[in-house]
């Protein structure tokens, strides 16, 4: 607890360009090759907003899906409650309408349904007061890249021990 009985927020990062990273997925980087990103806008409702400013978010076992009538939601991401909301506060795990221009939205259809390709949600920020959404287009690594990537990455920080002199 902070001073006079308050939570503190989580930490919130400030990225480039002025923006404010709320919620990076991390296990989806590990999960999947990243082939292409997209920014999306996030519709909210009023509590939601207040949550995110709070660093109150997690993505962790979210995706995107693509409905029948071209239009792209937000799943699984947990948006936790508003500590000061009403009877009104919202659902923390309710699907949320990702805002893309259309010709994005079909892009991502068509892409989606000829290569087997998946989309996941990979980053939640502000940038200039509006909550936004970096999706990723996607396919599943399977168990030996796994385990390339975490032999790479073991590599990369035993190189720079090394260059430390520890």
């Amino acid at each position: 607890m902070g001073q006079g009985g308050r939570f503190l927020p989580q930490q919130v990062f400030i990225m480039a360009g002025g923006t404010k990273l709320i919620a990076d997925n991390r296990k989806a980087r590990f999960q999947y090759e990243l082939l292409e990103k997209f920014e999306a806008g996030l519709m909210l409702q009023g509590t939601e907003v207040k949550s995110l400013r709070e660093g109150k978010l997690s993505l962790t076992e979210s995706y995107c899906r693509l409905d029948g009538q071209g239009e792209v939601y937000l799943m699984e991401a947990h948006i936790a409650p508003y500590g000061h909301g009403n009877r009104s506060n919202h659902d923390p795990l309710r699907p949320r309408k990702l805002l893309l221009h259309k010709q994005e939205i079909l892009k991502l259809i068509g892409k989606v349904r000829e290569k087997g390709l998946t989309l996941v949600p990979t980053k939640v920020y502000f940038k200039g007061g509006r909550a936004k959404v970096e999706i990723a287009l996607a396919k599943g690594k399977k168990i030996h890249d796994k385990r390339e990537a975490i032999k790479k990455r073991d590599q990369e920080r035993d190189a720079r021990r090394e260059m430390r002199g520890g």
